[in-house]
């Protein structure tokens, strides 16, 4: 077994990407926002436009079919993982996206709801976001690791605004079957850019230790890191529950919501710049913490604010603090858990981690529904306080990790 990212020994502490790291970043990171504006482009329009499928007079299974994706997803991101420690990190990923694409063009063809939910469902056994990250961990440096991650992270940011901009636009000339072809199609261009594009794998995947699942699971470290994915993206679908009831209270109409969330979240990119400096100073403890704090603040300032009626300006600011913590933490724990994964489980690490990520944006939204109805916005933001604030305690006793040494 090999590691060996880049040539150039000389280049190993280094904080600048070598040219295969910038090729594996960047030719990644499109992947990931390839499939992703895949998912974001229908998730904005698919209640409205479900309801003009058979069968859709039950809300419950617009909902089912709308959030059976990321139950897919959840289940099989650790044998993904897996898979890709022993057979090949980019035979999983081409193999995942050709699902997703499929599952694109059964949803495309489908003329009722449960057509419409076998689809997701088929997209969401695409589950490649493990197999994915964890090549990008082989294919870069500890040094610059963050960073590439955080390529990543931005990728998908930067598509969750760019749909909610395209998508009631694509959906009033395509609708929701023209926009899963429009998916199907951008899973079939990212096959073929990870065939022909992305940089070879520097590891040989035939160590029978491959896929150490029981390690990962015993790592206390990574455990901590788990706990965060999933506390990080309960707490981000839940509170979207609330937001767009407080921007339309604000005075914003629902189709102009996008004229917050984009220089919300590109703002907070411009940002992202001092980050990288601040870890390679040794502020990455801190930093992270931070970024925890951060989010707790926003939703305690999202709680006071229920009192009362918030203005389009005061929701920005909080947006824009929000997605600045978020896209922290986005890009600091895969980095991590690529770090303190072994080499030969990094597949099973990355797999656990982002099967807590998915089990997270499902709990959130069930979460978020039920608390609202029981307990209004109020109830909503004091439990993602609290929850933020778990993490926080949790997460207090961490150390950066060292580098590992091929």
């Amino acid at each position: 077994m090999t590691f060996n990212p880049t040539p150039d020994s000389e280049l190993d502490a280094s904080p600048a990407m070598t040219p295969i790291e910038r090729r594996a970043s960047g030719t990644l990171a499109f992947i990931f926002a390839l499939r992703m504006l895949g998912l974001f482009l229908v998730l904005p329009v698919f209640a409205l436009e479900a309801r003009k499928y058979p069968g859709s007079d039950d809300p419950v299974m617009i909902g089912l079919a709308m959030g059976i994706y990321g139950l897919t997803q959840g289940v099989l991101q650790i044998p993904y993982g897996l898979a890709s420690d022993r057979f090949g990190r980019k035979r999983v990923i081409v193999l995942g996206l050709l699902i997703f694409a499929a599952g694109s063009l059964l949803a495309a063809c489908a003329d009722s709801l449960m057509g419409l939910l076998a689809g997701r469902a088929l997209q969401g056994a695409g589950a490649i976001s493990a197999a994915v990250t964890a090549l990008l961990a082989d294919l870069t440096r500890d040094q610059v690791r963050t960073k590439a991650m955080a390529l990543v992270g931005a990728s998908i940011g930067l598509m969750f605004a760019v749909s909610l901009v395209l998508s009631p636009f694509l959906a009033g000339y395509v609708g929701l079957s023209g926009l899963f072809l429009i998916t199907a199609s951008l899973a079939v261009v990212g096959a073929g850019v990870v065939i022909w594009v992305v940089p070879a794998e520097p590891l040989i995947h035939t160590d029978p230790q491959r896929g150490g699942l029981l390690l990962v699971l015993k790592n206390v470290a990574l455990l901590r890191l788990n706990l965060g994915v999933f506390v990080l993206h309960a707490v981000q679908l839940a509170m979207w529950v609330s937001i767009p009831a407080f921007l339309v209270s604000a005075g914003l109409p629902k189709d102009q919501h996008w004229q917050i969330y984009l220089p919300a979240v590109l703002g907070s990119f411009v940002l992202m710049g001092g980050l990288f400096t601040l870890e390679r100073r040794g502020y990455l403890r801190a930093v992270f913490l931070s970024a925890i704090g951060l989010i707790a603040v926003v939703q305690l300032v999202l709680l006071w604010l229920t009192s009362g009626s918030p203005s389009v300006a005061q929701m920005g600011w909080i947006l824009f603090a929000f997605f600045c913590g978020f896209n922290v933490l986005e890009a600091t724990q895969p980095s991590l858990v690529s770090r303190l994964a072994p080499l030969t489980s990094r597949g099973a690490a990355m797999g656990v981690y982002n099967t807590l990520q998915s089990l997270g944006f499902f709990a959130g939204g069930l979460m978020g529904g039920r608390v609202v109805k029981s307990y209004g916005s109020q109830g909503l933001f004091l439990a993602c306080a609290v929850l933020m604030l778990i993490w926080l305690a949790a997460a207090w006793s961490m150390a950066a990790p060292a580098r590992q040494t091929p």
